[in-house]
């Protein structure tokens, strides 16, 4: 007990969601109002009735960030449930949850690379150039303008951080579950990350 009390898997939950949804609100509204809002493009549009709509897409950004986060950590945890439960892993959902929530914190730094990154270095970006960057994934190795947009959204999600978020749900459950950390990784494997990979397949062959 002592030692689940003194993890950060164990803190509270909604105190957890409540500041991730704060900061990406925050890391957002400077991401808007600093970069994206600033190219030329936007400065042209503003004064035109496509600004409004952008202004309103960004709008809708924001008020939808609770609700994004909430789907997506109860169909995530849920996943990860079910295989903890084939696997005979005693990790109940509220559980999975919570290191779900955890987890998600490392996204959070490709934002703040990215914010840092369009501030100081390319601080004349296009929105080809803001929607293309995302720090330390495959779509650094291709070329954006000549890419099939099919693939822009797969080549950004394969990431380190990513990874790393493989690493923290292991540790989040092995946590919980207290069994041989390999198993705890076939379980991630046969859960998430195959549901993962099956997603960016999927998107792939749908996107239009």
């Amino acid at each position: 007990m002592e030692h689940e009390t003194k993890s950060f898997f164990a803190a509270d939950k909604r105190l957890l969601f409540i500041l991730l949804c704060l900061i990406t609100l925050l890391l957002l509204y400077i991401k808007i109002t600093l970069i994206e809002n600033e190219t030329a493009a936007f400065e042209f549009l503003q004064d035109r009735p496509e600004g409004m709509i952008l202004r309103a897409i960004s709008a809708v950004k924001f008020l939808s960030i609770p609700f994004v986060y909430l789907w997506k950590f109860t169909v995530i945890a849920f996943v990860i449930w079910v295989g903890c439960f084939m696997f005979g892993y005693r990790v109940t959902y509220t559980q999975c949850w919570g290191v779900v929530i955890t987890a998600e914190y490392i996204f959070l730094v490709p934002e703040i690379l990215k914010i840092l990154w369009f501030m100081t270095v390319e601080t004349d970006p296009t929105y080809n150039d803001i929607s293309a960057f995302y720090p330390l994934s495959l779509i650094h190795f291709v070329d954006f303008e000549a890419l099939d947009k099919r693939w822009a959204y797969p080549l950004r999600a394969l990431n380190v951080f990513e990874i790393v978020y493989w690493v923290l749900l292991v540790e989040g459950i092995h946590h919980y579950a207290r069994k041989d950390k390999k198993y705890v990784w076939i379980i991630v494997s046969c859960s998430y990350i195959l549901i993962f990979f099956l997603w960016l397949i999927f998107y792939s062959i749908v996107y239009k």
